[in-house]
């Protein structure tokens, strides 16, 4: 970890109940740049990413041990603005949740949200020509949402994130149900994000993190003695090192699948 870290992780485990997901989770994830997150199901990436804003709290008997700071402050600080790290801190999520509501409104809905009333033509038109959306729907922002196509609705759901202005943007397995030509523009989207955005994120797709990522963490599912499984830190590191030369076995196995 360095003071270039926009997260600190330190020694992180969580727990749903009884059910320890992760155990004992400690690095450092930098400003800008994508940082993936790779392993076989079960292994905790989804309940990693989601505690970097604290959306884990929304479990029923979720638990956190260690600590993740964000910008060297502890999100779990008695006085740590929960509104304000989750408008900074941004979610995409495997299937595109676009709000049964026109382009426009998806788009201003957390700006309003916050307050904002002014300069909400500006900040939807921003927003959709940073996700690269804008020239395919702005000839009728009124048009809803859910009437886009797959691909179009996951652009949007990133143009809604971005409209909040935030530093980091997580994204769960976004192209997992996107068919191979929407999952091509959105990983190119990613990648111009990532000029200028911290990017977290999950997938399944060795090859996709291969050619996004610039560090790659490797999680995978350890066994305590009475069969319980749970998500551990193997490797983490520059991609290509990851992927061309790792140093633990299990990781060299599992990108051999790439």
């Amino acid at each position: 970890m360095s003071h270039a870290d926009v997260f600190e992780l330190d020694d992180v485990s969580i727990s749903y109940g009884p059910v320890l997901a992760v155990k004992g989770i400690s690095m450092g994830i930098p400003h800008q740049g994508i940082t993936a997150l790779i392993g076989p199901s079960g292994c905790g990436k989804s309940t990693l990413l989601m505690s970097l804003n604290r959306l884990t709290d929304l479990v029923p008997d979720a638990r956190l041990e260690g600590t993740i700071a964000f910008d060297g402050a502890d999100i779990h600080a008695p006085n740590a603005d929960l509104v304000e790290l989750r408008r900074r801190i941004g979610v995409v999520f495997q299937k595109p949740n676009a709000f049964p509501k026109s382009i426009y409104d998806n788009v201003a809905y957390g700006p309003r949200i916050h307050g904002r009333t002014v300069d909400l033509d500006e900040v939807v038109e921003l927003s959709l020509v940073r996700a690269g959306l804008w020239d395919e729907v702005k000839g009728d922002l009124r048009r809803s949402a859910t009437a886009l196509s797959g691909g179009q609705q996951q652009r949007l759901v990133v143009a809604r994130c971005l409209a909040l202005d935030p530093e980091v943007i997580l994204m769960d397995e976004p192209t997992a149900s996107l068919d191979p030509v929407a999952s091509a523009t959105i990983e190119e989207l990613i990648a111009h994000l990532a000029t200028d955005y911290t990017v977290v994120l999950v997938t399944h797709d060795l090859q996709q993190a291969a050619r996004l990522a610039d560090r790659t963490a490797f999680l995978a599912v350890e066994f305590d003695p009475d069969g319980a499984r749970h998500g551990v830190l193997v490797e983490y590191g520059p991609t290509h090192d990851v992927f061309e030369n790792p140093v633990d076995a299990r990781t060299a196995e599992y990108v051999a699948r790439a």
